[in-house]
């Protein structure tokens, strides 16, 4: 499968897009912007345009074409993230009932923090069930940053992307 990569200079840091000709196979915090391909294929110039979007306060749900690698249960919890409203928080426990596994808090929490697609697929949105931020692969700081930017802490104007 052909690939194509692309970063987005995000309020919290640059972002790696990597899409094949039809879909968003992932996004990851990075440190560094690489060169990145050339000519852009029409699924991750629209994704650097709703990341956008979302950083300015315009955009509250992703419509993108999205095919991230991994196991069926991963897959199923992350089916599970997306039907997460913007803004809301739940917890791995809350996940693990809802896909029939009460007892696999600890699995989900695992699936979550192998979420290739951060952001569009919205682990930022699992919390700890004591309500404490707990685990993201983008630093505690990042999930943070983007449940205050969900809960209208932040101006678009105060945001700069």
């Amino acid at each position: 499968m052909q690939t194509f990569k692309t970063y987005y200079k995000s309020p919290l840091g640059p972002i790696e897009i990597v899409g094949s000709p039809d879909s968003i196979l992932a996004l990851n915090f990075v440190e560094d912007m690489l060169p990145g391909d050339g000519e852009l294929i029409f699924c991750v110039k629209e994704c650097r345009k709703q990341l956008a979007e979302y950083f300015k306060g315009e955009r509250q749900k992703f419509f993108l074409n999205l095919q991230p690698a991994g196991t069926d249960f991963q897959k199923s919890v992350w089916r599970q993230l997306e039907k997460i409203s913007y803004g809301k928080t739940t917890s791995y426990g809350k996940i693990a009932d809802v896909i029939g596994k009460p007892n696999a808090s600890r699995a989900v929490g695992s699936a979550n923090g192998k979420n290739p697609i951060a952001i569009i697929i919205p682990c930022h949105r699992v919390i700890g069930s004591d309500g404490s931020l707990t685990g993201y692969g983008g630093g505690l700081w990042r999930k943070d940053w983007l449940l205050r930017l969900e809960r209208g802490y932040y101006r678009p104007e105060d945001i700069i992307a």
